[in-house]
């Protein structure tokens, strides 16, 4: 299981608050953005959001100075939450643990897909991002692979590129997308595990 301390530290430009009340508010802030920009698109409105996460919109700007804040902090919350995802699932056997993990990961593609024009991807907090994804996904592939779970000529980038292109899509609801994906899955599934 990869620690806290191992986890690759994410070069976020917002800061969470230590208060308690004020933490909540922020966590408040991110999943209202989140659910509002994959809904809405970047130009949700902030006002709908700070509404949303039920507080004012003067908490959301001191917070957020800008759009362009709140949307970095949407992003790089996003990208902490797969590798948090990848902690949780460790425990689970092989094939668990990584289908577990790859659910998450259809979650932070949808948000992404909604704001990745909007975020300035030549910065270096970004490639530290990618990284941390990486480097929380894995060892949850490795070990599918190691168990004989998960066939061993696709790599770890093969799997979320076709998994990424997988949730372009549009699906009717959520049991057609959960549908699909096990589909594809079963496509990286070791033969010897069926």
């Amino acid at each position: 299981m990869v620690s806290e301390q191992s986890r690759p530290a994410l070069q976020v430009d917002v800061r969470r608050p230590q208060r308690a009340d004020a933490r909540r508010n922020f966590d408040a802030l991110l999943a209202a953005a989140r659910d509002a920009f994959a809904t809405k698109g970047v130009e949700a409105s902030l006002e709908d959001i700070a509404r949303q996460a039920g507080v004012g919109i003067g908490t959301l700007y001191r917070n957020f100075p800008n759009r362009q804040d709140l949307l970095n902090a949407v992003y790089f919350g996003e990208i902490e939450e797969l590798c948090i995802a990848a902690e949780k699932a460790a425990d689970l056997p092989p094939w668990d643990a990584l289908t577990t993990w790859l659910q998450r990961f259809v979650e932070y593609a949808a948000t992404k897909r909604a704001i990745w024009e909007s975020l300035n991807r030549e910065a270096e907090n970004f490639k530290a991002a990618r990284e941390a994804m990486y480097a929380a996904g894995t060892p949850l592939f490795e070990r599918a692979q190691q168990a004989g779970e998960a066939r061993k000529d696709v790599s770890f980038d093969d799997l979320l590129r076709m998994v990424s292109g997988l949730t372009a899509a549009g699906f009717v609801d959520q049991a057609q997308r959960d549908r699909v994906l096990a589909i594809a899955l079963d496509g990286v599934r070791a033969r010897s595990s069926f």
